[in-house]
């Protein structure tokens, strides 16, 4: 039984920042691993300047090098689109481990837009990352407000497995200004540096055709 970190995103593309916050995640929860689950498509961001999946695959398994990290496109391969549907199914899929979902302050802000948010807090337990400049929205939130009455204290978070969902943690993490925004601000054309690479994603062991926009 492995203790797995899930964090979910569009890694557009993934960065330092993304491998920082994994890693100390890692550590406080006492992780054996962290699955970075690159989006096919995330159903609040808009499709306009979204990199092809390949291209995004590449740049986290760039990021994830000798690390604990694995990047996977599986919500592609288990034709799910919401969070709620993919933990559920990667739960089933993967009975014999131990998932944890993790998610940055900003994430926590806007969490009741989520579909079902209510039932991915009942799925696993979830550790909340501080992100400068989101903390303060995030404690306001309507999500939070419902979560409150859940909360552990952060001196117990290598305990999560013992945890009942609904459970939720927050972790205190140094600020890192870093960005998928400014990168792609910086060199919008970045994608084309991993154009036309096939890639056997580091989960599934599926191929990932260049050819995939999403």
């Amino acid at each position: 039984m492995s203790r797995i970190g899930l964090l979910g995103g569009s890694f557009n593309p993934a960065h330092g920042g993304h491998r920082a916050i994994s890693l100390f995640a890692r550590r406080a929860l006492a992780l054996d691993e962290v699955w970075w689950l690159v989006s096919p498509g995330n159903p609040l961001k808009p499709k306009a300047g979204m990199a092809p999946l390949a291209a995004r695959m590449a740049s986290a398994i760039e990021q994830a090098r000798r690390a604990p990290i694995r990047p996977t496109a599986i919500e592609r391969e288990l034709g799910t689109r919401y969070t709620v549907d993919t933990l559920q199914a990667i739960g089933a899929r993967y009975h014999q481990d131990d998932f944890i979902w993790l998610m940055g302050a900003d994430n926590l802000a806007q969490f009741d837009q989520w579909k079902d948010w209510r039932d991915i807090a009942h799925i696993m337990p979830i550790a909340v990352i501080a992100r400068p400049g989101y903390d303060d929205d995030a404690m306001a939130s309507p999500a939070m407000a419902w979560l409150d009455r859940f909360v552990h204290e952060p001196a117990t978070a290598k305990d999560w497995t013992d945890w009942r969902p609904p459970a939720l943690v927050l972790l205190r993490f140094r600020p890192d200004p870093r960005s998928a925004t400014l990168l792609r601000q910086s060199d919008p054309h970045w994608h084309l540096r991993y154009a036309g690479r096939a890639l056997r994603d580091p989960v599934t062991h599926a191929v990932i055709n260049p050819e995939e926009p999403f």
